[in-house]
């Protein structure tokens, strides 16, 4: 089996690693910290803005059961592309939008589905989404690996992450795990 791996950063990475673990033909969702100046940050220092790094999922899939567009196009419909540097209440350049790459082919990607949302109206504003090589990637700590399962009672994910899982199992039922 042949496999690809993307980085994507749609705010708070415990929202995004939710909706990830729930996808057909992902083998592995890890939430971790890329695209910054430190190679080996913590969430302490992430959060202060001053590393550049960003909140992400790393995942690892399985381009036969699940397609590069089909994954972004996850990511797309489960936060907004068009805030900067923030997800609704988590603001910081740490919450930016970001699609990480690790082939000419996922940039490619990424770019045509920002030029068609662009051309078809699909948001108010304009996305702001970067869309970069996958860089000085770091896994976060522990704590925050599988945090929505682990805590689904928590404050947060009840009022965050729950619905955008919830959205991603309305909306690409055919792409759910069984």
């Amino acid at each position: 089996m042949s496999t690809e791996t993307i980085a994507l950063g749609g705010g708070c990475f415990w929202c995004t690693e939710a909706v990830f673990k729930e996808v057909r033909g992902v083998l592995d969702v890890e939430s971790g910290y890329s695209n910054g100046q430190e190679t080996a940050p913590t969430y302490e220092q992430v959060c202060t803005g001053r590393t550049g790094s960003a909140e992400v999922v790393k995942l690892v899939y399985d381009p036969a059961q699940v397609s590069t567009r089909q994954i972004l196009e996850i990511f797309f419909a489960t936060h907004d592309p068009t805030q900067l540097n923030r997800q609704g209440n988590d603001v910081g350049t740490q919450y930016r939008s970001g699609i990480y790459y690790t082939t000419t082919q996922q940039r490619d990607v990424a770019n045509d589905l920002i030029r068609e949302a662009g051309q078809d109206k699909l948001y108010d504003g304009s996305i702001v989404t970067e869309v970069l090589p996958l860089a000085h990637y770091f896994a976060a700590e522990d704590y925050h690996q599988d945090f929505f399962e682990k805590n689904p009672t928590q404050g947060y994910c009840m009022a965050v992450a729950a619905p955008k899982v919830s959205k991603f199992r309305k909306t690409f039922r055919d792409l759910a795990k069984g």
